[in-house]
């Protein structure tokens, strides 16, 4: 959905816990147990793993609402992803602009008219013709109604007026030229569907769906499971296999030993330890792919609403440049990278991940030169800001002693593990680093709110890049004292930053716009709103001895899950299907494991939750 945000778990357990998980034999008991699976009416339950054209997904991922409108949540934001088609979608094999509900387009008065012409013969899932006022439609909501602009506001907030002057063509006016494809990100609706629903802003979206892309919802239980089923009126053909459900599991040394099994067929998030110790197991292949997604600390530096009102009782000390410099100096990200994730990424710049070349910050720049890990510089820019060693070795300004409160997910190994370098990390500069450890209802509250120093976040970037950039502009701020009502990715505001974003919004020429983003990527890295540690593989595994035809994205040394699109599924088909040789790479041909080659590949409950914990957000 929106090229955006949101995350991609790197779920992690212990080193040694993981390894005995692993270890552990097949059908140990209740070692693969998922939540809920025990339903009282057998009929809603998911389906025997075993079912030759059931998929099995395990997930740990939160659902909000199945409403394109307003979540921005990973896990539902990947589901619309199968469940509409949008005007254009993301090719699969660099994420360029290929066709969706539109055949093909054309760009007018220079850049600030939009004409899109559909396919012939598009349906609905109930048979319905899909027509431009669909399109029309859906882009109206957002434009008129702010609630539901929530989700993918962002895209239409250039959007002067949307026509359907006949079934099969959709014009897009613009207020002023844009680079990015207008028709790309928003899953488009039906309009006779919608329509009806008094207040659609709050409508859960989670019965009797009617879609138009390769699964659709069929049902949903909170934490237990979920089941899409095949679209026969799918307009690329319909899939190859009936079902895929995703089952809940608690952890993911569950999800590892269901994989085993056989209960599921396909895991994501794996932990390092976890894929190292899949290699060679038998019928299942694992797959490291390069990401899509960053992980990072946020820092609370002084959040306020859009009108300019404080809120939330961050550390005012963060409010203070210098003073975030200086963590980031202290920081030895390439050593997190290493010691953390076993090396099983590219260690972070800025917001937009080294899986887009051509946008990401490099890590050669003069920024990131400057502000490069050197605790003592660290050290000594603390002391010229005012900040001098007490006697316990943590630094004190004007009677206030630096200490941050720096949430950690309970459940998440990985950020645990990390913290635990941060810690000694920040107090070798003088900062007092106090870890709380909790969990994440009590981590998302505490962030929409404003009440917390520091936290470990992380977004899913799309192709291109002016949705996460579009998040960290001043308009982007929360309207309420809540933290409710925008997506603004940090709570970060620079007009000098906003300036940017306009321009390269309106630059056509690619070149000159990459040239832009990277000097707003620097803006971003030295104001240090956040510290960007590492951009994670995706490491994931299947059962290869029960399904094929499993696509990336990009085609080239990408990944299966989270894609910015819906091709890691639409083709996968049981294993000795005749018709499976047509399905597209196997990746189990392609990988067996390992770094792959670097390739360009592309928050709130009806109201807007800003920053997330890193499995959440897409």
């Amino acid at each position: 959905m929106r090229s955006r945000h949101r995350k991609h778990l790197i779920r992690a357990l212990s080193f040694v816990a993981a390894a005995a998980i692993i270890a552990a034999p097949a059908g140990a008991a209740n070692a693969a147990t998922p939540t809920g699976v025990h339903a009282a009416d057998p009929s809603s339950s998911p389906s025997s793993g075993k079912d030759a054209k059931t998929m099995r997904i395990a997930t740990s991922g939160f659902v909000d609402s199945f409403n394109p409108w307003t979540s921005i949540y990973l896990l539902p934001t990947n589901l619309f992803r199968y469940m509409y088609e949008n005007l254009v979608q993301n090719s699969a094999g660099d994420g360029s602009p290929t066709k969706g509900l539109a055949d093909h387009w054309k760009i007018e008065d220079g850049g600030k008219k939009w004409v899109y012409t559909l396919q012939d013969g598009l349906k609905w899932s109930d048979g319905k013709a899909i027509t431009s006022a669909d399109v029309k439609f859906t882009f109206d909501q957002m434009m008129t109604n702010p609630d539901l602009a929530v989700a993918n506001g962002n895209f239409v907030a250039n959007f002067a007026d949307v026509q359907a002057p006949d079934k099969k063509t959709v014009i897009i006016d613009l207020k002023a030229p844009q680079a990015p494809n207008p028709g790309i990100e928003v899953p488009i609706l039906p309009q006779h569907v919608w329509e009806k629903i008094s207040d659609p802003a709050k409508y859960s979206n989670d019965k009797d769906v009617v879609g138009s892309g390769p699964f659709l919802l069929e049902s949903y239980k909170a934490n237990q499971f979920i089941t899409m089923k095949a679209n026969p009126t799918f307009w690329r053909g319909a899939p190859k296999i009936d079902k895929i459900q995703y089952v809940y599991y608690t952890n993911s040394d569950a999800q590892v030993q269901a994989l085993r099994s056989g209960d599921v067929d396909f895991v994501t998030g794996l932990t390092p330890t976890q894929f190292q110790a899949l290699k060679g197991a038998e019928g299942i292949t694992e797959h490291s792919g390069i990401g899509r997604r960053f992980s990072s600390f946020s820092f609370n530096s002084g959040l306020k609403t859009v009108d300019g009102q404080p809120f939330g009782n961050g550390n005012p000390a963060l409010q203070d440049v210098e003073v975030r410099q200086a963590i980031r100096m202290g920081t030895d990200t390439k050593t997190l990278l290493s010691k953390v994730l076993n090396g099983l990424g590219e260690p972070g710049t800025s917001f937009i991940p080294s899986s887009y070349p051509q946008w990401t910050l490099p890590a050669d720049s003069a920024a990131v030169k400057a502000l490069a890990y050197n605790p003592e510089k660290a050290k000594q820019k603390l002391e010229d800001d005012g900040w001098k060693a007490g006697a316990d070795g943590i630094r004190v300004k004007d009677g206030q002693r630096l200490s941050l409160r720096l949430f950690v997910d309970s459940t998440d190994p990985t950020v645990q593990t990390a913290a635990q370098y941060f810690q000694p990390w920040m107090k070798a500069i003088g900062i007092d680093i106090q870890l709380v450890s909790t969990d994440t209802d009590t981590i998302n509250a505490d962030t929409l709110k404003g009440n917390y120093d520091i936290y470990f976040s992380g977004w899913s970037v799309g192709p291109d890049p002016d949705y996460q950039l579009s998040i960290n502009t001043c308009s982007s701020l929360p309207t309420k004292t809540d933290g409710t009502g925008a997506t603004s990715q940090d709570g970060w505001c620079n007009p000098e930053y906003d300036k940017l974003y306009k321009e390269q919004q309106t630059e056509t020429d690619a070149k000159k716009r990459e040239a832009i983003v990277q000097k707003m990527l620097e803006l971003n890295f030295t104001d240090t709103a956040q510290i960007v540690y590492w951009y994670a593989n995706g490491l994931e595994a299947y059962r290869s001895d029960r399904f094929t035809g499993f696509e990336m994205m990009p085609s080239k040394g990408g990944i299966i899950a989270n894609q910015s699109g819906y091709w890691g599924f639409i083709d996968v088909a049981p294993a000795g299907d005749s018709k499976s040789s047509d399905a597209g790479p196997n990746v189990g041909l392609l990988v067996t494991g390992g770094v792959i080659l670097v390739i360009v590949i592309g928050a709130i409950i009806f109201f807007v939750v800003r920053r997330r914990k890193s499995v959440d957000v897409e």
